[in-house]
């Protein structure tokens, strides 16, 4: 790697994207965090995922049922700066291997209103346990309106030089405004909800209804990201989802890892998980070909909320689809309101 090389790394509490500048896309997408599998005695770094779309769960050869997870970050603050050196060295050693730190600066992410003694932390990191010869600390709105203005040169972001960036992340909400690639602090809104909140829900909802998965949150983001989606109108969708067995538009089975034939969990049936996308005026129209050979013959004659066979190792979701991201536009039915953490 030349001298002069510009790294990219986007420290995010539930995902670090590393790479280098130039590239379009990152050169790997890993979990930050480091998990201990029920197979072994200690931490390890978890498989870096193929894509920012694929779940941790999906991407790993390793079996994460019920694993054990240490993570550095808590609500975007860095609370472990030992863990995290531990994590980047991973990164560093294992996936950007032709990357030298003396030689090269660094382009970090971290949260906006980050507090003095934790930047101090990551200044450590940097520059006495990494060596960078430099350092630029950004945050993610400023970056992300660049982005829109240079990609969109006659677009409105680029013509007025300014506009409002929602950052929902992985235990936090920033609602930033941008003027001129700078964030205007002052105007900072943050609410502590994010895609682990909305996980939790989920577990807490699974395992009221058919099977306790409290303990898999990799199973479970896996869940949420390949099956749940944003209601277009949540009345109609919670009269569509009382509809018994293959009359309900939503509902859909995921498989549980096994341990034996598959250490990933999947949906049975992806074609009709995506049934919800054909819907129109409340009505459901299947699309052409899609049949539902896969589904149990009892699931047909249930009437009502399907009741999981608890000998089975899968379950149905319904309502659950929907109603857990319904909770980033009602979040105080989750007992978090928002508070201005400018002041």
């Amino acid at each position: 790697m030349p001298s002069g090389t510009v790294v990219v790394l986007d420290n995010g509490g539930g995902l670090i994207k590393a790479g280098v500048a130039g590239d379009l896309d990152p050169t790997v997408v890993i979990p930050n965090c480091l998990v201990r599998p029920v197979s072994s005695k200690k931490f390890i770094p978890s498989d870096p995922l193929p894509s920012s779309k694929t779940s941790a769960v999906a991407a790993s050869s390793t079996d994460l049922t019920s694993a054990a997870v240490r993570r550095p970050i808590d609500r975007g603050h860095l609370i472990n700066a030992d863990l995290q050196r531990e994590i980047w060295s991973h990164i560093f050693s294992t996936h950007l291997h032709n990357v030298s730190p003396a030689s090269s600066s660094l382009l970090l992410t971290l949260p906006l209103l980050t507090l003095p003694s934790i930047k101090r932390d990551t200044l450590s990191l940097v520059f006495e346990d990494f060596n960078f010869r430099s350092l630029c600390i950004t945050d993610s709105p400023s970056l992300v309106h660049l982005y829109e203005a240079s990609v969109r040169p006659s677009g409105l972001a680029s013509k007025t030089q300014c506009s409002l960036v929602v950052d929902c992340g992985f235990s936090f909400t920033h609602v930033a405004p941008v003027f001129q690639n700078f964030t205007l602090n002052y105007g900072v809104k943050r609410i502590d909800l994010g895609g682990k909140a909305l996980t939790n829900y989920l577990k807490e909802m699974v395992s009221y209804r058919s099977i306790n998965l409290m303990d898999e949150s990799f199973i479970m983001d896996d869940v949420k990201e390949n099956l749940c989606f944003v209601s277009l109108d949540v009345e109609r969708d919670l009269q569509l989802a009382k509809k018994p067995g293959k009359d309900n538009p939503f509902r859909c089975t995921y498989v549980l890892p096994d341990g034996v034939t598959h250490v990933k969990g999947f949906v049975k049936d992806p074609e009709e998980a995506k049934r919800f996308t054909t819907l129109l005026n409340g009505s459901d129209s299947s699309p052409p070909g899609v049949q539902n050979h896969d589904r149990p013959q009892a699931a047909e004659k249930l009437e009502g909320r399907k009741r999981t066979d608890p000998t089975k190792n899968e379950f149905d979701l319904t309502n659950e689809r929907f109603i857990v991201p319904e909770m980033i536009f009602r979040p105080g039915d989750l007992g978090v309101y928002l508070v201005n953490k400018s002041t």
